[in-house]
């Protein structure tokens, strides 16, 4: 897997941690007030985007042009600005717009750096909760809440009797694929709030997390927080999570064995 150096390490995760704060205080200063919604999927679905989710994309690409002009850029809403670059950062404006749209504050910034496509860094970004998750090198992640930078790091030593386990479909799920695993169904006490989910996992405050259909810019930002907390994330299928989709994060190697042996049944 590509690496970066303790410098580079450095100087990216900074930039993040200033982004974090310019992003909260956007919100509050521009967008923290009435916003039109348009739904992607025209009748056929609901996907919202609202003006929101764009201005917050144009605030991102920007920050990253004058500090990083010759990065590529991928982003939910305006697609690729392709450059021949080992760096691609990965934007995910708003994650959980559905969140946003009602008022819930568990919607958040998502950004990553991808170096050789592999995502080495990550953001994730709550202004309305006040707090940020980043890692600073593949072996340390923080929350910074209220102003106060605190290391995070997974449950590692929790058994599988005792799991706090936070699981969300998103309506990708059948119902009659929902019934193939009802030992899911049954463990599934706590409730799933799109990325902050995967943050509290970080964090330690559950220990599995099983969503249905991320994108690549909902799981890149995600997946180098997790990592460095010490927890571990894939496909449903064991697969490398780069690959997005279905998507399973736990916090040791033997709670992740047995969620992906109970989710064979739907995993095909």
């Amino acid at each position: 897997m590509p690496k970066l150096n303790s410098t580079d390490y450095k100087l990216y995760s900074k930039f993040l941690e200033n982004l974090a704060k310019k992003l909260t205080s956007f919100y509050f200063s521009k967008l923290n007030k009435t916003f039109k919604i348009t739904n992607k999927l025209k009748g056929r679905g609901y996907d919202p985007v609202t003006t929101s989710d764009k201005a917050f994309e144009k605030f991102i690409r920007n920050e990253i042009k004058k500090k990083f002009p010759n990065h590529r850029v991928v982003g939910e809403e305006f697609g690729t600005k392709k450059k021949n670059s080992e760096f691609t950062w990965m934007i995910d404006p708003i994650d959980g717009t559905r969140s946003y749209v009602i008022g819930n504050p568990t919607w958040s910034n998502l950004v990553s750096l991808n170096y050789k496509g592999v995502p080495l860094l990550g953001l994730a970004n709550y202004p309305v909760l006040k707090k940020f998750y980043f890692n600073s090198s593949d072996k340390i992640a923080y929350v910074v809440e209220n102003g106060k930078k605190k290391k995070i790091k997974v449950n590692k030593k929790v058994l599988f009797k005792n799991i706090k386990l936070s699981a969300a479909f998103h309506g990708v799920l059948s119902l009659n694929k929902q019934k193939k695993i009802p030992k899911i169904l049954k463990l599934m006490h706590f409730p799933c709030a799109d990325a902050l989910s995967y943050s509290h996992l970080a964090e330690g405050k559950v220990d599995v997390v099983i969503q249905c259909g991320n994108k690549k810019w909902d799981i890149h930002p995600l997946i180098p927080i997790i990592n460095a907390a010490g927890g571990i994330v894939s496909t449903w299928k064991n697969q490398d999570a780069i690959k997005a989709g279905n998507i399973i994060a736990s916090s040791n190697l033997k709670i992740q064995s047995k969620i992906l042996k109970i989710l064979e049944p739907v995993a095909k």
